[in-house]
């Protein structure tokens, strides 16, 4: 077939199934394009394409290089690198891969054998471009001489297969098979060479393969004809053996070749060479050119090669040669260890596990050969697994004991793997596997059952017992929860005397318990697990109630009645220790919280009657007597022995008379006397209560006086607040100047105890009041309102009065607009005539509170235009200057009345500021 063959056939040698190995064989061309396919092994295994992907499949190799791949989705191996058969192999034949078909869930080994067959891609080469022979002329017709063998990497077939020498005038071509299927190439003289005819030969020796097509390689041949030699060399052994050991030393002798020449002189010095030898051999074996001693030159290993083959020539001076052949063995020594190779591993696996479960397949191989790579695998000892073995080198990790995991819940499993070498070598590695839980373990109580014991009266939810259980197995298996189960206590569900707490166990009372109706009663409590299915146990509780004093004794006789007074009669006669009665009573607690002790409490006489101790028994201590009285009132404690103790008052009234008639006469007028206590005690109670009711009404009354006047000091505050500040000046000099001028800001409210007059600064000769003075004033006053918390109303809009209704002198004069002043500037600023006098200050202070009084009638005092300043105008007592800022809203106000004359008030003596106020004297009220 024309063209380059390209084979894609697939062997069947060896296809077996079973639960571990599957053996299938491919047979591959090399240099097939990646892609390309080798074979369908989901079809050719019988598995479904499904168990592909759920087994997880992936091939393994013990190279690093993947060449084979395969895809899951259609079970197809594909070639993912090209193979070079002569690289992987060399002249191995056959030349094969082996991979490994993992599968998981449940764990399959399949092997795969990929036979990668030879193509004739690699013509024949020589190692030489170029051979040179110098050969005498004398040279007998027969003579023999070795030419350089060519290599062809391929193989079978496809490998060198004959020599073809041309011209052949002169010489021929002999081949001679050998052992090892090699072909030693000889080159023949078949006439006699003539030096003096031609003394350079040209020869071309070509090497052909087997191949289709045919590929060749040639090299030249130079023959120099010499003078006459007629002896050649001659070898002692025509094959020469030798044994090295592996990783000898560089340098070790291997053996002495020897050839001899019959000549002498120049022709019969023999010289030796390797010859027709790869490099790599030619480099590792080295000969001496004189001697002929082979000695090694690099490092044995005979896992690549274990053995050698060389060639040796002998030639001396004239031309003449001979040629032998060295055969070296290589003698292997255990210098590998074993190499383990994970193939897959589980890295948990179920307590509950079925035995002979595959947890983890390995491939152990060992370079060495024979014994030294026979290997031995084992595992630590107490392990509940074993090591099986498959094949020569895959072993299996399988559970051979049952697993529990509350035994041991992990496993470091060592593995080593040692060869029969000497000494032996070993490898190891080591395997974690966890023990995952199932739940096989129900919850375990400490106890059968258990007591516990609670005082009656107890509050519902008192926490009486724990129950506590414990699960051997992990995690949600091990959660317990705790179940009260159902049951009856007299007829009732046990869930309304207890309940028990689901996860800590905990038992508490769903009610009160009383000893006297229920001494102990039984349950019992299961305990669960969180597993699936979930696992229980139960224990049985026994509650015990406990008894507690909190029943009084209960007297039976004397009956108590509300109604009759009954009496025990006690002749007068009676002698000493004469029962006179007997009090019965019961107490329905148990223990010593019912035994139960008289004591006398009371008696009318003392010193005449006597009770028991134990039995209650009244007696008499001595006899009755004349002055004894008639009627006698006994009263008998009954105490029970408990703690706190608890008792009964029963009170007995014994008549001494000796008659019948004569002891119900005397109990009449006690029942009567009786009433009447009872009437005294009920007026005391009434009494009492109307006491405390008048107490408490007169502490309401006091507190709501207090709030009262609190409130009205507040309001004197609010009425305090709206006052303007008069400033007072000294009177001025005739020439206009002031020596000594103080201003003084008076604040006067309703409440003269409130009054405040405060020391300013000095002003200078031409100033009155200044605009900031004005503005200072005005943030004072919002000061103090913002303290007070109080909203006031805002003035009106000019609040001017008019001319005659001034205070003061300045009354009479004219408005300042009538007198020309110009907006914004103080007006009327000369000299003061007079200063002020006391009664027209007093006037204009009572007209200003007048104002402030008059708000609620004169309305808004001024426009929001001008809400930030409100005292648009000032006006000095005492004099015609005003101080205006807006003298266009002048609307005319109403007339107020006339002040009423009050009597003089003193002029203050000293400013006071607001830091400095004191609490006014008893003169200063007044």
């Amino acid at each position: 077939m024309p063209g380059v063959l390209i084979w894609y056939s697939v062997l069947f040698l060896t296809v077996r199934f079973h639960s571990v190995q599957g053996q299938v064989s491919y047979s591959i061309p090399e240099e097939m394009a990646k892609g390309s396919i080798v074979g369908n092994i989901a079809q050719d295994l019988g598995l479904d394409l499904q168990r592909l992907k759920s087994g997880k499949a992936r091939m393994h190799t013990g190279d690093s290089t993947e060449y084979i791949g395969l895809n899951k989705d259609t079970g197809v191996m594909l070639i993912k690198e090209k193979m070079d058969r002569e690289s992987l192999c060399a002249k191995t034949t056959p030349c094969a891969l082996h991979l490994q078909l993992i599968l998981e869930n449940p764990m399959e080994l399949f092997t795969i054998t990929a036979e990668i067959t030879d193509i004739n891609d690699n013509p024949p080469t020589f190692q030489k471009k170029r051979i040179q022979f110098e050969i005498s002329e004398s040279a007998v017709t027969g003579a023999r001489f070795m030419l350089e063998k060519a290599v062809d990497a391929d193989v079978g077939v496809n490998g060198l297969q004959t020599y073809s020498l041309k011209p052949t005038d002169n010489f021929v071509l002999e081949l001679h098979n050998q052992a090892g299927g090699d072909k030693n190439v000889e080159m023949v003289l078949q006439s006699p060479l003539d030096r003096e005819k031609k003394s350079v030969i040209t020869l071309l020796l070509t090497a052909i393969d087997g191949g289709d097509p045919q590929l060749s390689g040639t090299v030249q041949i130079h023959v120099t004809v010499l003078d006459a030699n007629d002896n050649a060399p001659v070898f002692t052994q025509k094959v020469y053996k030798a044994v090295l050991i592996e990783n000898a030393v560089k340098g070790s002798k291997l053996t002495t070749v020897t050839a001899t020449d019959a000549d002498e002189g120049s022709y019969g010095q023999v010289t030796y060479c390797i010859a027709n030898t790869e490099d790599t051999v030619r480099n590792m074996l080295i000969i001496d050119q004189h001697s002929g001693e082979v000695t090694l030159n690099g490092v044995v290993d005979f896992e690549k090669a274990s053995h050698y083959q060389l060639d040796i020539q002998a030639k001396d001076q004239g031309g003449l040669s001979d040629s032998c052949k060295l055969i070296i063995d290589v003698l292997d020594i255990n210098d590998n260890k074993p190499v383990i190779s994970l193939l897959s591993m589980s890295n948990s696996v179920s307590e509950d596990s079925t035995l002979g479960t595959v947890v983890a397949m390995m491939k152990v191989d060992d370079a060495d050969s024979g014994v030294n790579g026979q290997v031995h695998c084992s595992i630590n000892d107490n392990m509940p697994f074993a090591l099986s073995s498959s094949s020569s080198n895959f072993i299996s990790l399988r559970i051979e004991q049952q697993l529990d995991r509350e035994r041991d819940a992990e496993y470091n499993i060592s593995i080593t793997c040692t060869d029969q070498g000497v000494p032996a070598l070993s490898r190891s590695t080591s395997l974690s596997l966890q023990i995952s839980d199932v739940n096989d373990n129900a919850p375990m109580f400490e106890k059968s059952n258990y007591e516990a014991c609670v005082v009656e009266n107890n509050t519902p939810g008192l926490s009486m017992f724990k129950v506590q259980a414990s699960d051997a197995d992990w995690n949600q298996n091990a959660r317990v929860s705790y179940i009260l189960e159902d049951s009856t206590v007299n007829g009732v569900s046990v869930s309304s005397y207890v309940s028990v707490h689901p996860e800590s166990g905990d038992i508490t009372a769903m009610r009160s318990f009383d000893f006297e109706q229920l001494k102990d009663f039984h349950f019992k409590v299961k305990a669960q697990d969180g597993g699936s299915p979930p696992l229980n146990n139960n224990v049985t509780m026994k509650i015990i109630i406990q008894d507690q004093n909190d029943n009084a004794p209960q007297v039976l006789y004397p009956v108590q009645t509300g109604g009759s007074v009954v009496a025990e009669i006690v002749p007068r006669a009676a002698d000493v220790g004469y029962l006179v009665t007997k009090v019965v009573a019961v107490d329905v607690d148990s223990g010593q919280n019912a035994w139960l002790s008289y004591k006398l409490q009371k008696t009318t006489e003392k010193a005449l009657f006597e009770v028991g101790l134990q039995n209650g028994e009244i007696r008499t201590v001595r006899q009755v007597t004349d002055k004894d009285a008639v009627k006698q009132k006994l009263t008998v404690v009954v105490e029970d022995n408990g703690q706190p103790s608890r008792s009964a008052v029963v009170t007995i009234n014994v008549a001494v008379a000796d008659s019948f008639p004569e002891m119900l006469a005397e109990f009449t007028n006690f029942s009567r006397d009786k009433e009447t206590n009872n009437n005294l005690t009920f007026f005391l109670v009434l009494a009492l209560a109307v006491v405390s009711l008048l107490f408490i009404v007169s502490i309401i009354a006091i507190i709501s006086v207090k709030i009262y006047r609190w409130r009205q000091k507040k309001l004197f505050y609010k009425s305090g607040a709206n006052l303007p500040a008069i400033p007072y000046y000294p009177p001025v000099y005739a020439d206009g100047t002031l020596q000594h001028v103080y201003n003084y800001e008076m604040c006067g409210t309703t409440n003269s105890r409130m009054s405040d007059m405060k020391f300013v600064r000095p002003y200078s000769q031409n100033t009155l009041v200044s605009q900031s003075r004005l503005e200072t004033v005005q943030r004072e006053k919002e000061r103090e309102n913002n303290d007070l918390n109080l909203e006031q109303n805002p003035p009106n809009t000019d609040w001017r009065f008019p001319p005659n209704q001034r205070p003061g002198p300045s009354g009479a004069g004219a408005r300042p607009e009538d007198t020309g002043a110009v907006a914004g500037v103080i007006a009327g600023t000369g000299p003061w005539p007079n200063p002020p006098t006391d009664a027209e200050q007093l006037q204009a202070l009572m007209a200003a509170a007048n104002a402030s009084e008059a708000t609620a009638t004169l309305g808004p005092r001024y426009n929001p235009q001008y809400g930030p300043d409100y005292r648009q105008n000032v006006y000095i007592p005492g004099s015609t200057a005003t101080l205006t800022v807006n003298p266009q809203q002048q609307i005319p106000q109403q007339a107020l009345p006339p002040p009423q004359a009050l009597p003089p008030i003193e002029a203050p003596k000293s400013a006071q500021t607001p830091a400095s106020k004191k609490k006014p004297m008893k003169k200063d009220k007044k």
